[in-house]
Order: C-alpha cells, then structure tokens, then sequence
C-alpha cells in the first residue's frame, strides 16, 4: 500500500492508455510520457502496460506500507526516499514507512512512480488509466488527492540498485537537431489540410519557435506564435482525430492533440505530431519552446521501431547489460 502525503492537482494513475475504443468516442488516456511509464515497468520488472503514478504537479509525496521494488523516471524531479537524494531513472526498494518525495523538476515536466506489480485498480473498458475529463477508470475515476491510499499487486521484482539512462541520449539522435537550451524538437508529418495553407503560413510553421501556454493540458498543448490562417475559409465537417495531431482553430493558434484528445474535431489540420515523439512533445514544461521537423512517413515508421528496439533492449537486458549500476 502506499498513501499520498502531498501532492497537486492532476496527478493521476495511468497506464499504457485505453486502445480500441475511440470509434465510441471514447479517449485514448495514458500516460503523456508512454516512454517514461514503460521503462519505470521495466526497471521494476513489470509488464510494460502496468499502471504506475503520473505526477505533474509538485511537490508529490508518498508513504509506503510493506516493502516494494520502485522506479521514479520521466522528469528530474529531484526525488528524495527519506531525504536521501534519488538519482533519475533509478530503482530501488523501499521498505514500510519509508517516504518518497518529488520536487519540482529542474528539467521535464512530469515524472512518472512504478511500483512492483503495478498500481492495483480495477481495468475500465481494458486499461487502469484515469479518463480524468469523463471521470472513470484510475482511482476512483479522478485525480490523486492527499490522504487517498493505492494498493499495488504482490510481485517479487527485481533485486540491486539501477537504473538507465535518459530516453534523448539514445532515441532521435540521428534526425533531430541538437537541443537547444529551453527549445523542444519534435518531428511531424503534414497534415491533410496541409496545402490549404499558403506556403508562407507553412513555412512559418516549420521555421519558428512556438510558446507551451498555460492553458495547455492532457487534453491537448495550446501554442503561441506565428498565427496559422488558411488561403480561404475552410467549412470542414467533424472527423476523427488522434494524439499528435496539429489543429488550428480559427484564432491561428495552433493546438496539438495529446493522452486526453477528443475522438472528433472540425479544425484544419496542419500536421501530425509522430508518435514516436510525443513523449519529447509531454516533457515540454509551460513556457517552454517548441519547434516542429518535417519528416516522412518512412522516418515515422523508422523512429517507431527505434522506440520499439529501445525498449525491447532494456527489457531483455539483465541489470548489468547497458544499466548503471551503483
């Protein structure tokens, strides 16, 4: 068991999201950072698709009951088991009593705890994760409040300290431009309405920095910039949408979709965020910069697959393959 001493608003149990059920209209949820969620399971010897704590909003503090094998990975969030500094994307045991505390990152956005056996709630519609807009699934089909208490599945885990290193030292390194200091790069392809905008407009979108507002969420990341207008009015009836992909309502303010999209949507679209990228896209804090690389759907599908070996390579590694060890 572990119970919640502190925390803020929208932290949440997610897993690896709520698949096969959109056409109900029904959102995908999960994780924002899937990367961070499946490495956690995999450094505690879980099933990548368990459920584990989605924290957004700091300080976050729990309290465990019986021992446990746990993960803190995602943003650097300066994690402390008792007051002993934690090093990012480590595991480690706890024992009962023992108190984990998470500051507010100092790069990042969120960070995600993975528990040995994976945080115990019942499946709605198939996944664990928290609908926090319909208010079903996760806990209690809302947000983690403080004094609520999670059970997590008996499982034997892994034994030793250690941990990997972070996703951007190994994913995208042959595509993505160097980081910029503050400044997100996150690859596209364009989006149907594309050619509707007119190539200054287009190339403003690729070549231009664009602001995370504040008022960005789970449901989907409101840029600020350059505005977007198509070459003439666009009547465009409702359809289908996806995590990733670039709207632009009638303001010119481009919203890119994300974990809690919903199913349908009539604005132009301009682009699609790659899913391989979306967890760079759910790291990206408030204020921060954003920049969009085109690609093509041959670079999508070869990045997925890095994503994929990547974390194939971790799960079949024992700790003292490519893991640090302390």
């Amino acid at each position: 068991m572990m119970e919640i001493l502190a925390t803020g608003p929208l932290c949440s149990v997610q897993d690896m999201g709520r698949k096969g059920y959109r056409n109900l209209g029904v959102s995908t949820s999960g994780a924002m950072d899937q990367v961070a969620l499946r490495t956690g399971n995999i450094l505690v010897g879980n099933d990548q698709n368990a459920a584990g704590i989605e924290v957004t909003v700091f300080p976050f503090k729990v309290r465990f009951s019986g021992s446990a094998r746990i993960a803190v990975t995602g943003a650097d969030c300066n994690s402390k088991l008792n007051e002993k500094a934690l090093l990012p994307w480590w595991s480690f045991d706890v024992a009962d009593g023992d108190i984990l505390s998470l500051s507010p990152p100092t790069s990042g956005a969120r960070a995600y705890i993975t528990v040995s056996g994976g945080v115990d709630v019942p499946f709605v519609l198939n996944s664990r994760s928290t609908d926090i807009k319909v208010g079903f699934g996760g806990f209690e089909g809302r947000c983690l409040r403080r004094g609520d208490v999670l059970s997590f599945t008996s499982a034997p885990g892994l034994s030793g300290s250690f941990g990997v290193f972070p996703p951007g030292d190994a994913l995208g390194r042959a595509t993505l431009p160097a980081t910029e200091r503050g400044t997100t790069f996150v690859r596209a392809v364009v989006g149907p309405e594309y050619d509707r905008f007119p190539e200054a407009t287009r190339s403003a979108f690729w070549d231009r920095a664009w602001t995370v507002t504040p008022d960005s969420n789970r449901t989907g990341y409101r840029l600020d910039g350059h505005e977007l207008h198509p070459s003439a009015p666009l009547s465009l009836l409702s359809h289908g949408i996806v995590p990733g992909v670039v709207q632009v309502p009638p303001n010119g303010k481009p919203i890119v979709m994300m974990s809690d999209a919903q199913t349908s949507g009539g604005y132009p679209k301009i682009a699609t965020v790659i899913d391989a990228d979306l967890w760079r896209l759910a790291q990206a804090p408030l204020g921060s910069k954003v920049r969009f690389m085109e690609v093509d759907i041959d670079a999508c599908v070869e990045a997925s697959i890095e994503v994929t070996n990547h974390l194939s390579a971790l799960a079949c590694s024992s700790w003292r393959g490519p893991w640090k060890q302390m």
